[in-house]
């Protein structure tokens, strides 16, 4: 199997650089300073084929549209996906996820989001900014809410969601190739995804 590596993100890693993020969302704003909201990388949904609490169809195929708004703080590259997910343990009283949501807090709730759920349908763009360009993106692609995701019976929570990672080519055994997308972590690296809640209709 070959591997193409794609673009990375230009980050600043380390355990104190996470301690002082956190430290500094508890004092957003303090002697002057911007707010997270204006200091790290943020996406928005500017507009949407579904509403937040919208029900999709069980096991149906629903084409799913979104205008998104990608406010840079630093330079990055990588990918921009849209994406409908599925989770068997987490639902809206455990998460939050909402355009018009708190932004810090929703940042960590996506993280989760997407260690604890799989895909039902994605878009993906490939991404290059600097502080403060603004892009715009239209993602469609059609998502399928899965009636169960596990041996319960139940889905317990589906999401869309917006956010940013590093792309990694892979080449299949039939020549055809697949984009994986590992997201990038929202704290260390100064991000603000967005995303909204649905629920799986009858």
């Amino acid at each position: 199997m070959e591997r193409r590596h794609a673009t990375l993100i230009t980050r600043r890693t380390g355990a104190p650089l996470a301690l002082l993020a956190i430290a500094g969302l508890m004092a957003g704003g303090c002697l002057g300073e911007p707010e997270v909201e204006d200091r790290w990388t943020r996406l928005d949904i500017e507009s949407a084929s579904v509403q937040p609490f919208q029900s999709l169809p069980s096991g149906s195929s629903t084409s799913i549209t979104v205008g998104t708004a990608i406010t840079y703080r630093r330079i990055i590259t990588g990918f921009a996906v849209a994406e409908l997910r599925g989770s068997a343990t987490l639902n809206g009283t455990q998460v939050e996820l909402h355009p018009e949501g708190d932004r810090v807090r929703m940042a960590d709730d996506v993280d989760r989001v997407l260690a604890n759920s799989v895909t039902l349908g994605r878009a993906t763009r490939a991404i290059t900014g600097w502080d403060h360009l603004i892009q715009r993106i239209d993602f469609t692609f059609d998502g399928v809410a899965a009636a169960a995701l596990d041996t319960s019976g139940t889905t317990a929570g589906l999401f869309l969601v917006v956010y940013l990672g590093q792309g990694d080519e892979v080449e299949r055994q039939d020549g055809t190739d697949t984009l994986i997308v590992t997201p990038f972590p929202s704290v260390p690296n100064e991000l603000l995804p967005v995303g909204m809640e649905l629920a799986v209709g009858p």
